[in-house]
């Protein structure tokens, strides 16, 4: 029994050195230890505040019928001298990504505006100027000129981060300077589409993001950039979402050296596969796109897509939807090259096609007030020709600038050109995107022709400018 007692006696004393080794461990201060400390000093002074101000007309007395076209057209110029300059101010945030002062934020932060000011995290605070900008993915690069070395923040890889991981954010929600919060990826690979955002592939994040985190970082616990804030759903609390930034580093690469994303273009139009169309082409697969229009000269001419293809995966990714496989396609650079698995006939193949770059007349932006004021002073508004606007309108050619809203009394309507027209011409150069009514109008030109196709028929309309 003394031995037992003895065994026993050793076992607990072995036991309670045990605990006592461990104990400075639990005792550790969760205060003290706390990583998000050092990793906030270290990227603070990255990370910048961005103030931006716009200048508005407005009326400068009430009027009821200031907004009335018949009023503007014959009241216009004496209606100007009841107009006044209002400014426009807004608040986001940045971070900078270059020792000379590039910095990266979201489009919706800068886009439209006439002056911009970055307050770094010391207190000096610089103009700045646009060196580029991309509405797809809501990312612009601006730039600053330091008077010395700035601190920048190390991109990281958003696709190796897991749900559950911690991040921090940091911004300037509503006006608060330097604002930290901290939390978790919620998940990834979200989708929105609403108010202007249509976006597939955000991380989301339970980090407190609030109007005027825009454009600020989303950091990992190794203190680099895993996402750009852009965007919240605002009658909600815990939901924060952040475009990757390995989706950025292209993106912000192309800003700096051209001004503009160089995107892949594969050339054809596309639409979901449906159950219908499955069970009538007697195709297996859920999910995929079904190949409509292939452009003459295209990668997806050269590699030898047909209309009626069913394409089922990209690079061994399965498609999900139309929206999937836009982004997946622009999210690489012109001649990259791309594996595509297609059911033609009930057959399976792969089909490779090495991209072009997109042309300017698709998918792009206008960024020239100028081009786009010159149609409003013709009193109409055009969009690009799309299938949709083609079932719509009824319209059977594939190319010109479909008129979608006409102004009462404006010099279009006095020339009879009316909604759901085409305009394929003007002044005898072809019409495909709207930058191109302003290389083909001679400056100081006092009027337009446009070729006008309706209902199968074209005709000439003669407008004053």
């Amino acid at each position: 029994m003394s031995v037992k007692r003895g065994v026993g006696l050793l076992a607990l004393l072995a036991l309670l050195g045990m605990f006592a080794s461990v104990q400075p461990v639990l005792a550790a201060s969760p205060y003290t230890d706390n990583p998000v400390v050092q990793i906030v000093k270290n990227v603070s002074p990255a990370v910048v505040n961005i103030d931006v101000e716009t200048v508005s007309k407005r009326s400068s007395v009430p009027f009821p019928f200031q907004d009335d076209p018949f009023f503007k057209r014959f009241f216009g110029e004496e209606f100007r001298r009841f107009s006044r300059s209002v400014p426009m101010k807004g608040r986001g945030s940045g971070f900078i990504v270059t020792k000379e002062g590039q910095i990266l934020t979201n489009n919706h932060v800068v886009e439209g505006a006439d002056k911009i000011t970055v307050t770094l995290s010391d207190g000096k605070t610089y103009e700045a100027q646009v060196l580029g900008k991309d509405p797809t993915f809501d990312l612009a690069v601006i730039k600053i000129d330091p008077e010395s070395d700035l601190t920048i923040l190390e991109l990281g890889d958003s696709d190796s981060i897991e749900v559950g991981e911690w991040v921090v954010a940091i911004g300037n929600p509503y006006g608060f300077e330097h604002t930290v919060t901290v939390g978790v990826i919620s998940a990834k690979n979200r989708s929105i589409h609403a108010q202007g955002i249509n976006f597939d592939g955000f991380l989301q994040t339970d980090a407190a993001i609030n109007p005027g985190n825009s454009g600020g970082p989303l950091i990992d616990m190794d203190g680099k950039v895993i996402g750009i804030n852009t965007a919240i759903v605002p009658y909600a609390q815990g939901l924060g979402f952040a475009i990757p930034v390995d989706m950025a580093k292209q993106i912000m690469n192309d800003l700096i050296a051209y001004g503009k994303v160089k995107r892949g273009w594969l050339g054809i139009s596309v639409q979901n596969l449906t159950k219908e169309f499955a069970d009538a082409y007697d195709i297996d697969e859920e999910s995929g796109i079904v190949v409509g229009d292939v452009f003459s000269g295209s990668a997806a001419e050269r590699a030898g897509l047909q209309r009626g293809d069913v394409i089922v995966s990209v690079n061994n990714e399965t498609i999900k939807d139309v929206q999937w496989f836009v982004n997946k396609v622009r999210s690489q650079a012109p001649g990259a090259t791309l594996k595509l698995k297609v059911i033609r006939n009930g057959k399976s193949t792969t089909v490779t096609a090495k991209l072009d770059e997109i042309p300017d007349s698709e998918g792009s932006t206008v960024d020239d007030e100028s081009e786009e004021g010159a149609f409003e002073k013709l009193g109409i508004a055009v969009s690009k020709l799309t299938n949709e606007l083609k079932r719509q309108y009824k319209i059977e050619s594939r190319a010109g600038l479909v008129v979608t809203e006409i102004a009462d009394g404006s010099p279009a309507q006095m020339a009879g050109i009316q909604e759901g027209d085409l305009l394929r011409e003007v002044n005898g150069k072809k019409l495909n995107d709207v930058g191109d009514l302003s290389g083909a109008i001679k400056k100081g030109s006092r009027a337009v022709v446009f070729l006008v196709e309706r209902g199968g028929r074209t005709f000439f309309a003669a407008l004053k400018m």
